[in-house]
Order: C-alpha cells, then structure tokens, then sequence
C-alpha cells in the first residue's frame, strides 16, 4: 500500500504531541537548521553515485524535514501548512506565465531576466550569502550576466585570472593575499560558468580524487607494514603517481 503526504504529516502531528517523542517536541527551526542542509547533501551525493534507493531514502528525509520545520512554525503561530502550499503555489505560477498564462518568450536568456524581475528586487538582494562560496560565487556571476554585466568570453575571463595570479604573487602582507585569494576563486569560477561548468561539482570531485589516492596510499603503506606518517615525501610521491596510474588503468 502506496503513502500519502498526509500520512507523514500525521506522523509529524503525533511526533509534536504532548506524548510524542520528547526530541522532537523540543526541536525548533533554529536547531534543525543544519539538519536540513546535511540531508540535501546527502541527497546530492545520492545523486553523484547514482544510488536511486538511496535517493528516494534521502529525498524523503528533506520532505520529513520540511515538514517538521513546518509543524514547527505551525505550532508557535508563525503559518499553517496550508500557507506553505498557497505561497508556492502562486509564486510557481506568477512567475511561470509562459506555461500558466499566454505569455511567450523568444529565448531562454529572455526567460530567466523575466524570472529576475518577476521577483520584484534587486538581481542580488535575495542571494542568500550562507550558500557554500563557491555555489554563491557561481550564483552571483549568473545573475550578473544575465543584466549584460559580464565577460564576453572564456578566454576574457582566462585573461582575468592570469591577472590575479600576478596579483597574488605581489600580495605583502595576509589581508592582501586573502583579498587576492578571493579575487582568484571568483575569476576562476567564472571562468568555470563560461564553460558551462559548476564548479562547487568540480571542487568536490577534486576533493574526492584526492581522498582516493590518498587512500590507496594508507593502503600500500599498511601492505608495506607501516604508517603514512613513517613514510618520507618522496615515498608518498611515489606511490601517488601509482594511484594515479591505477585510476587511469581502471577508467581504460
């Protein structure tokens, strides 16, 4: 027998009762905050292996969630459910009229400059600032570009690196060389949006090819009977050029 989301709202309701689950009923929107995050990564990573059992698990974990933090804002008086579904409901269709009205547009650069002013605000006044920096770097450049504020092409934007890199190397003192970091990361993430690539994805796989060959590393040392940390750089080196070999032999 198939759920429905009015089941798990039951479940919520009775989790919150006065003889429910006494962690639950001592939650509140700012201590599950963090929650919500780590179960939409856990939803990404799902993603990434292409794990579908484990994304329709964690899926159904942000929609718990959300409906917790829900019951939450419900139970102090802030809104209903009811509201949560009205407010998206008409946001999703005002700001659709393409799909729900008569209205049409030429190109989808036309479409997304609709969506941006069909907010009302500012291209950047609703950013939210606590997104990963990458993910927000990324986000800013693409709301930037689409008022015309922006490169021309990759190879600009190559230019623009080049600069920032000589920038760095003439950075003094630790203010300066964290400015000109930064300066760095935002051009190279730029560059990354121009070729159509996201770069909080790139970074992570990155990272995790890293933690692989590392990780073969720990292995090879430990066949060897000793630990990384007795190991000399030039070892380390060495067995880190063979995971490296080992990975493209494993793609091949």
């Amino acid at each position: 027998m198939k759920r429905s989301f009015d089941e798990i709202w039951k479940i919520v309701e009775r989790l919150r009762a006065p003889d429910g689950c006494p962690w639950d009923r001592e939650q509140t929107n700012e201590s599950i905050k963090y929650d919500l995050i780590e179960e939409a990564y856990e939803v990404l990573e799902a993603i990434d292996n292409e794990d579908w059992n484990a994304l329709e698990e964690e899926l159904g974990d942000v929609i718990f969630l959300a409906m917790l933090h829900t019951k939450i804002a419900d139970d102090e008086g802030k809104f209903t459910p009811d509201d949560v579904i009205d407010t998206i409901v008409r946001k999703m269709i005002e700001r659709h009229p393409h799909v729900f009205g008569s209205r049409k547009f030429e190109s989808q650069d036309e479409l997304l400059e609709n969506w941006e002013r069909s907010k009302g605000y500012g291209i950047f006044e609703k950013v939210n600032f606590s997104l990963p920096s990458l993910m927000l770097a990324q986000k800013v450049g693409n709301r930037a570009s689409r008022v015309g504020f922006d490169w021309s092409n990759g190879e600009d934007v190559l230019k623009k690196i080049e600069e920032e890199v000589e920038e760095l190397k003439r950075a003094e003192n630790r203010d300066e060389i964290e400015e000109e970091i930064g300066d760095l990361l935002f051009s190279i993430v730029n560059f990354a949006r121009h070729r159509g690539i996201n770069a909080e994805e790139a970074l992570r796989k990155t990272v995790k090819k890293f933690v692989d060959r590392f990780s073969y590393i720990e292995k090879r040392a430990k066949e060897m009977g000793k630990g990384v940390e007795e190991m000399s750089l030039q070892e380390m080196d060495s067995l880190w050029e063979d995971a490296k070999k080992e990975r493209r032999d494993d793609k091949g």
